[in-house]
């Protein structure tokens, strides 16, 4: 039902041909992507094979060196820095670590897009902060903290309750459960779930749970590391729903879903790395 409407939806995100390359490491070849609006879509491979990138320059943070991005009928590429950086506030972004400013606050860290913004009252803004901390199970009480006093989850929520806090249409999330123990990690899960379900929003969790990936997305995607492929061979592996990835029957896929090194053991002392 959900991957029917989704169907239907106008295309939000379109990556047409994407390669990035920094000095002579090539990181990404020949991408193909369209995400529509209200999808929540997993990307997953194993470390160094661009997923970041990927994510980072949907966001105009990474310029490709060849292909386009498109963001809602933008071609990035066209646009100039001041029109980027106004796109940006479209975005929320949920940092791997959190990236909260250790000298401020809970509440201080929540408020500084809206102060950014300079649009805001002291009442509106405080008020706007204690209902995020709400929506992500955080008390009032934290708003006065600093980041040290927090365990590693509420840092998480907090960071996610910072991501909401301008409404946006896109969240990215750069693994959202590194770190957390499995019960913590699923709480995070749930509150990646209901952030959709209460806000009409397109999501991308980079990832290497299996668990968030299955739970959280719509449509998972999974890269190869260009090294470890053919010149010729697409750099997607797969494309589908959680249900499809678990019927795929690309070894390489299976690997990486069960975590199986043997394999790959025997490559790397092939190669010597």
């Amino acid at each position: 039902m959900i991957e029917a409407l989704l169907e239907q939806q106008e295309p939000l995100v379109e990556v047409h041909d994407l390669h990035v390359q920094f000095g002579t490491q090539k990181v990404l070849r020949g991408i193909n992507l369209t995400i529509p609006a209200g999808q929540t879509l997993a990307l997953l491979g194993e470390s160094g094979c661009g997923k970041t990138v990927l994510m980072k320059s949907i966001i105009g943070l990474v310029t490709p060196t060849k292909g386009q991005i498109i963001f809602d009928h933008e071609n990035l590429s066209k646009l100039s820095e001041r029109e980027i950086n106004y796109l940006r506030l479209r975005f929320g972004f949920v940092f791997q670590n959190a990236a909260l400013f250790d000298s401020m606050t809970v509440g201080q860290n929540v408020a500084f897009p809206l102060r950014q913004q300079g649009r805001f009252s002291n009442n509106q803004i405080v008020e706007m902060v204690l209902s995020r901390l709400s929506e992500v199970g955080l008390p009032d009480a934290v708003v006065h903290k600093k980041p040290a006093e927090l365990s590693g989850g509420m840092r998480k929520r907090v960071g996610l309750a910072r991501a909401l806090i301008m409404n946006p249409e896109m969240i990215m999330y750069d693994e959202p459960t590194t770190g957390l123990d499995p019960i913590m990690s699923d709480v995070i899960n749930e509150l990646i779930i209901r952030t959709r379900r209460r806000n009409p929003v397109t999501s991308i969790v980079v990832t290497h749970d299996m668990n968030t990936a299955r739970k959280v997305a719509d449509r998972i995607v999974m890269l190869m590391p260009l090294p470890r492929i053919g010149p010729e061979d697409r750099q997607i592996i797969f494309d589908g729903t959680p249900q499809e990835l678990n019927d795929c029957r690309d070894r390489r896929v299976q690997q990486f879903i069960n975590g199986e090194a043997g394999e790959r053991l025997m490559e790397l002392r092939a190669t010597g790395v």
